[in-house]
């Protein structure tokens, strides 16, 4: 278990149980996709729970267990390190508060608590109710453009990992499996995966506000 004493000052492994943030009634909403994904309020700081959870066909038979192989490679904390090097650069993405990894046997499971981006929203959401400006199509270009020269993969780049408050920030979340990479082929890949994402999207709701011009925008962002 890994924690920031400034917010948990005497932290235990129950933060990272539901159970724990149900009895002191902290739970402020949540969000569902792999898993469900608890917002916490907690001595002044709103917070982000995640469970890790299998994806795609492993996942139907497989919930939330991986092989241990040692601390430094299971998912929390890869993605705690990663997040950390990342504010460090000045990337905008979520702080880390703590991650958690419980073994049993062979396997083991995990979580990590990170701090809530204030005041903001994913992309998703904002498009299935309006358009966006020219202007933050192309901030959301240049945000990726930053992430891509300071050589972050995201494994999941879509839209629904891409977050904007009420400043017109664009934010990151979401680093499970991702990672810093060499070299530069993969990066048209990588920015290529949101374009399906979008057009996945667009596919399934017929009043979603994305066009071929948006990405033209976007694209202008991403290469100025």
């Amino acid at each position: 278990m890994w924690y920031n004493p400034d917010i948990f000052p005497d932290c235990s492994s129950a933060v990272f149980e539901p159970s724990y943030w149900q009895q002191h009634n902290a739970i402020t909403g949540s969000a569902e996709g792999r898993g469900t994904t608890l917002f916490l309020h907690y001595q002044g700081h709103d917070l982000v729970l995640r469970h890790y959870r299998r994806g795609g066909l492993i996942g139907k038979w497989v919930d939330d267990s991986y092989f241990f192989t040692g601390f430094s490679r299971t998912r929390a904390w890869q993605e705690l390190i990663l997040l950390s090097k990342m504010k460090a650069l000045g990337l905008p993405c979520p702080t880390p508060v703590a991650a958690g990894v419980t073994r049993v046997g062979p396997f083991y499971s995990a979580d990590i608590i990170s701090q809530k981006i204030a005041n903001a929203q994913d992309t998703h959401n904002l498009l299935l109710r309006e358009s966006l400006t020219q202007q933050i199509w192309q901030k959301i270009g240049q945000t990726i453009s930053q992430f891509h020269n300071a050589q972050v993969y995201h494994h999941d780049l879509n839209i629904h990992n891409i977050m904007l408050d009420t400043s017109d920030k664009v934010w990151l979340i979401d680093f499970d499996k991702c990672t810093f990479k060499s070299g530069n082929n993969w990066k048209v890949d990588n920015i290529n995966r949101l374009q399906r994402s979008l057009n996945k999207e667009q596919s399934k709701y017929s009043d979603y506000h994305f066009s071929p011009r948006n990405w033209e925008w976007l694209l202008a962002g991403y290469y100025a």
